[in-house]
């Protein structure tokens, strides 16, 4: 999920150069020389919500750790299924469970090669410092 959000933070984020709310519009220049650019503030208020993101999901998909044995950690409930937080606003998670296997599948595939877009994207800009988005401009 992460990279999928990455890959479309870099063509999002050098579309929107200068003219975005956030940060004031200071950051610009390609997507790779972004992170260094955003200030303090915001990456203690990202790692905060990360945190009580997964906080949240480890108490919902784990056992207690008080509750399980020294020589077996890390035990999932038995009724939480990966990926499935209960969180689905748009309805999207199918109801049955070969269906929830097929969604997770597809899932998993989109994942890798949004992990192939951002690792390429990365690796043109690191290259030519250029931005993804300059080299479709004519």
């Amino acid at each position: 999920r992460v990279a999928m959000l990455a890959t479309v933070g870099f063509l999002a984020g050098e579309k929107a150069e200068g003219t975005s709310f956030l940060f004031d519009a200071s950051v610009t220049g390609p997507a790779i020389s972004h992170l260094p650019q955003v200030p303090t503030e915001f990456w203690v208020i990202l790692v905060a919500a990360i945190g009580a993101a997964e906080s949240f999901r480890a108490e919902k998909g784990w056992v207690d750790p008080a509750n399980v044995p020294i020589d077996s950690p890390g035990q999932l409930l038995g009724s939480y299924i990966p990926g499935d937080l209960g969180f689905d606003p748009l309805g999207l998670m199918p109801a049955g469970e070969d269906d929830i296997v097929l969604m997770q599948t597809k899932e998993l595939q989109h994942g890798r090669l949004a992990m192939i877009a951002a690792a390429g994207m990365m690796a043109q800009e690191a290259v030519d410092h250029q931005g993804i988005i300059e080299h479709f401009q004519m």
